[in-house]
């Protein structure tokens, strides 16, 4: 079935902002839109001006469409650890464990540019037990973001663990 998304090669991209063509871009934004404010009916401000400080991460499918995508920033840019956010799957990329893969390489990136640091996310509270399967742990109570209940949670290297 051309254009269900279903059996299509998934496209794996890890740009930084100089990286990014301007077709690349507008899906990448579009997709934010499309999931943050149209689908979860939450207008806020997604062009935070963190982008040109980031790494992205993007699944899409054989016509450029995204399906997921995820964004990497370094210490100090929004928390003091290196964080990731940003993390979306399209409604054309559900079902097909893109989330938990995306993640994976976000990770993965994670600890490949910013070694021995722990990971800090702000996570939407209903997928808490989706980010414990991937690691992290839990360290702030819930607080409201734009309407939506998160809570703050950190990935450490299971070196730092032991320690």
């Amino acid at each position: 079935m051309a254009g269900s998304g279903i059996n299509q090669a998934i496209h794996w991209a890890i740009r930084a902002w100089p990286e990014l063509d301007s077709e690349t871009l507008y899906s990448v934004l579009a997709a934010r839109a499309a999931v943050f404010v149209v689908e979860q009916n939450c207008p806020y401000q997604d062009l935070d001006g963190l982008d040109p400080a980031g790494i992205h991460i993007i699944a899409s499918a054989d016509d450029g469409a995204v399906l997921a995508y995820g964004r990497l920033l370094p210490a100090g840019v929004r928390f003091r650890e290196p964080s990731i956010g940003r993390v979306l799957t399209t409604s054309r990329g559900r079902g097909k464990g893109l989330g938990k893969v995306l993640m994976q390489r976000c990770l993965e990136q994670a600890r490949q540019r910013f070694r021995d640091q722990p990971i800090r996310i702000s996570a939407q509270q209903y997928l808490e037990r989706f980010y414990q399967d991937l690691g992290f742990v839990t360290v702030s109570d819930p607080y409201d973001e734009d309407g939506i209940p998160h809570i703050e949670m950190l990935a450490v290297e299971s070196e730092q663990r032991k320690r």
